[in-house]
């Protein structure tokens, strides 16, 4: 039984190495000859594809391990196609050791811009001006630190704004912000 579990848990491994850590070396007969040997092909195809099932919902809902707990055990209470308590066992120790990783390179491969990385601001007061009616108007001086696509390479933009300006990115802001809300309730 012990060598089951361990078997199934390999077998997850061996799947997030190739589907999210780009291990080429990893095939499905790979897999077979070195997990399951003895299993017949197709009972291994519906066990590869059930496995690749519940590490695609993991991944995709981003599960925390309270999350993880019911999955595993709504799996383990199906009549078709669910698995073992110790496959559940097996499928919560996969995820505490791969969790953080497979989500780094999950959002790695949706960023395919540039990236924030941080942003510095502060508000200063001019005291010299062309006009003597905008000495002494307070100005915003923000500068962000843009890393570029994959690269650990960041450039610097820094740049002025008045108060009016400020007010407008800051209500562009508010409603990103009500978009994104919207669009999370659902």
């Amino acid at each position: 039984m012990a060598d089951s579990g361990k078997s199934f848990l390999g077998l997850l491994n061996g799947l997030a190495r190739r589907t999210y850590y780009g291990d080429e070396n990893i095939t499905d007969g790979f897999l077979k000859e070195e997990l399951y040997p003895e299993m017949p092909e197709g009972d291994f195809e519906a066990l590869l594809s059930k496995c690749n099932g519940l590490i695609k919902s993991m991944v995709s809902a981003d599960m925390d391990f309270k999350q993880l707990e019911a999955f595993a055990t709504s799996q383990t209470k199906r009549k078709q196609g669910g698995i073992t308590e110790e496959e559940a066992q097996m499928l919560t120790k996969f995820w505490k050791t791969h969790k953080s990783k497979i989500h780094q390179v999950v959002v790695s491969r949706c960023a395919w811009n540039n990236k924030l990385k941080d942003v510095s601001w502060r508000i200063d007061l001019k005291m010299q001006a062309k006009h003597v009616d905008q000495i002494n108007q307070p100005t915003a001086i923000v500068e962000l630190q843009v890393q570029n696509g994959d690269q650990q390479e960041s450039n610097v933009v820094r740049f002025e704004m008045d108060e009016e300006r400020l007010s407008k990115v800051v209500k562009d802001i508010e409603k990103i912000e009500e978009q994104i809300s919207a669009h999370c309730q659902k």
